[in-house]
């Protein structure tokens, strides 16, 4: 008889969405503009999901590669790297998120950021 008149005990997905605590180490987030290409976050990646290109200004990550352990976000001189509290959309093939600066022709000054998803295939080796 209580549960008739309590409030239910899960939320009502997805109209009230969950509230992440703080400290959520979901998806990596860049602010390419100030990003300088560095590749420090790249070195400190233990499962090497980040790359960076520096003569092309890119940068990509492969989300499923990553592991979320921060260590890209706390080695980043720039401070352009941070934790998001969302997490990556489950799917079923493998993606890649890649991050362009697109350089004026004048200056040499970044204009605005261009971001791009990529499927990546399956791993396959033959021994």
């Amino acid at each position: 008889m209580h549960n008739l008149f309590s409030k239910p005990a899960t939320r009502n997905y997805p109209q009230v969405p969950r509230e992440y605590p703080l400290r959520t180490r979901g998806q990596i987030g860049i602010d390419i503009d100030a990003c300088i290409f560095c590749g420090i976050c790249q070195k400190k990646c233990p499962t090497g999901a980040i790359a960076v290109v520096r003569e092309t200004k890119n940068w990509s990550i492969n989300r499923f590669g990553c592991i979320q352990c921060g260590e890209c976000v706390g080695v980043c001189p720039k401070k352009c790297l941070t934790m998001l509290q969302t997490y990556a959309e489950p799917n079923a093939i493998k993606t890649r998120d890649d991050f362009a600066q697109v350089m004026k022709a004048a200056q040499g000054e970044p204009l605005s950021a261009a971001a791009t998803v990529s499927g990546l295939a399956a791993d396959t080796k033959k021994e």
